[in-house]
């Protein structure tokens, strides 16, 4: 609920403070003393755009602040959401600098206009004759048909099923396309598969088969020059391994006059071993050192196949052709395994698609249940006000599609006297039948649901007598549940007012100044008065002030 206002140079207001009650406040004033003035301040605390026509001085920055009991509105995570700090008092905060830049505040806390519009929705309600247009969308009709038929866990649960069911459908589809292009691309990548398999690659074997290849390839040259090397070391008499070891006994035979030729002894007897092991090698590798023909051309083919593959997957080594033969495999697996993570995906679906249908199904039972209960509820109040002959249809049709508060169109159908045919309400309704139809929708919601605070902005107008005194208890019935505030030119609905408060203007000097006063008991009687007599306000204009507050 709205606690207080404060507004400083904004349009004809210089500087105003007021705090309001929780229950019904009317406000009156003449035509042009600044109630409009008022409801434009408020509509900047609901997010509405500013310009610099705003500021009353154009030197000095206009400020208006509201300050909103929301302990009642659960709107903790609309906050969380936000990043605002959440206060059970919370003060929203408006400024228009003499640049033209608007700045908003919650709790001292920066946001944006659409923030602070989304915020300033759930707090406050604005309805003026004009402002009608909501109770001719289906979203809104819907809405009151879900309150009275306590629909509200229902439509929660079925909008959270259908969250799931779209976003299981949309992993679904997604799967059936990566199939769908699998499959396209499964016969080559099976056909490229194979291929690379039936290679029987070995990571690092390319090395391997090059070297073999090269022995393969020059086996009479390599065999000549180990029988070369074998012939030059062994010969029994200029042999290099007979030579060194001569050379070793004339060491031998010297090696004890000095350390030094003994070292070079040693160094000879380490250099022979080493020599002797090398011939060894060399005839080892002599005698396996054969010409292969079919060796040759099985390693070529061998060599052959992997240059191929290389070339065609644009790589340089086995080691990548192994890589892409993984990633080939991966593929081809794929597709098998997608059928089944699509036949689970699939049944799945189909339990939560059951699972919305049955939300879907039970809201609408709820709404075709309640439409009757609600038209009589209408009807019993648009009579109070006037409209006797006022009647309603409400069409629903349960459909296919699923929307986002079942699977419902719901058509609202309206007829102002009897006889007459039914017909769209925006169509057929005129403004004050409109205005009346949507204070009765107001105050039967008002029983059923949490609704922010509401301003009824001279929706009055046209009515007169019982009707307005109806029109006062109805507002003033509201109010026992719901902050309600009602600016009237009707002294009937003035006097059903718990509270009352004045707009007025005067002169200061050069300029005009509007303000905003709570009025006293006497007050009251003689604003009444005024508002059924005139300027000139007669004695019988006073008891009949007295009666209506009584």
């Amino acid at each position: 609920m709205l606690l207080s206002l404060s507004i400083k140079n904004y349009a004809l207001i210089e500087s105003l403070e007021t705090d309001f009650s929780n229950q019904f406040s009317v406000i009156t004033g003449e035509t042009g003393a600044g109630k409009s003035i008022l409801l434009g301040a408020l509509g900047l605390v609901l997010g509405n755009r500013a310009d610099l026509t705003s500021l009353k001085d154009k030197e000095q920055k206009c400020i208006i602040e509201a300050q909103f009991a929301i302990s009642n509105y659960n709107l903790q995570s609309f906050f969380d959401e936000n990043d605002m700090d959440y206060e059970d008092k919370t003060i929203i905060r408006r400024e228009i600098l003499p640049s033209g830049k608007s700045r908003a505040f919650v709790n001292d806390s920066p946001v944006n206009l659409q923030e602070l519009q989304e915020l300033g929705a759930m707090l406050l309600d604005i309805h003026s004759q004009h402002q009608t247009r909501e109770l001719t969308e289906e979203n809104y009709q819907i809405d009151i048909l879900d309150a009275v038929a306590n629909n509200g866990n229902n439509v929660i649960a079925y909008k959270n099923a259908l969250s799931d069911f779209k976003s299981t459908q949309k992993e679904l589809k997604q799967l059936i396309t990566e199939k769908e292009a699998l499959v396209k691309e499964y016969e080559y990548n099976s056909y490229l598969l194979n291929e690379l398999l039936a290679a029987n690659l070995v990571d690092g074997e390319q090395e391997e088969l090059e070297q073999e290849l090269e022995q393969l390839s020059n086996v009479e040259f390599i065999k000549e020059n180990f029988e070369r090397i074998l012939a030059i070391a062994n010969e029994e008499q200029v042999g290099a391994i007979m030579n060194l070891k001569e050379i070793k006994v004339s060491l031998q035979k010297i090696a004890t006059f000095s350390t030094q030729y003994a070292q070079l002894q040693e160094r000879l007897t380490s250099s022979l071993l080493e020599i002797e092991d090398i011939v060894s090698e060399c005839e080892q590798n002599n005698e396996k050192i054969l010409a292969d023909p079919e060796r040759l051309e099985l390693v070529n083919t061998k060599l052959q196949s992997i240059y191929n593959l290389q070339k065609k997957h644009q790589v340089q080594t086995v080691a990548e052709l192994l890589v892409i033969q993984n990633e080939l495999d991966a593929k081809v697996i794929r597709v098998d395994d997608l059928d089944g993570a699509i036949q689970k995906l699939q049944t799945e679906l189909n339990s939560q698609q059951a699972k919305v249908d049955e939300l879907a199904n039970t809201v609408f039972e709820n709404r075709k249940k309640t439409a009757p209960i609600l038209i009589e509820k209408i009807k019993a109040i648009l009579s109070q006000l006037g409209m006797v002959e006022a009647n309603f249809q409400i069409e629903i049709n349960h459909t296919d599609s699923y929307y986002p508060k079942g699977k419902d169109e719901v058509i609202l159908l309206f007829s102002a006297n009897k006889g007459t045919s039914f017909g769209l309400l925006k169509k057929v309704a005129s403004g004050g039948e409109m205005s009346r139809i949507m204070l009765a929708i107001k105050a039967i919601l008002a029983n059923y649901s949490k609704l922010p605070t509401i301003i009824f902005d001279e929706i009055d107008t046209g009515v007169s007598g019982e009707i307005a005194i109806k029109m006062g208890e109805i507002m003033k019935e509201m109010s026992t549940t719901m902050q309600v505030f009602a600016i009237t030119h009707l002294p009937q609905i003035a006097a059903k007012g718990s509270s009352h408060y004045k707009v007025s203007k005067r002169n200061q000097g050069d300029t005009t100044i509007s303000e905003l006063n709570l009025l006293t008991s006497e007050e009251r009687i003689q604003q009444i008065a005024e508002m059924l007599s005139g300027k000139d306000i007669t004695d019988s204009a006073l008891q009949h002030a007295k009666a209506l507050l009584n």
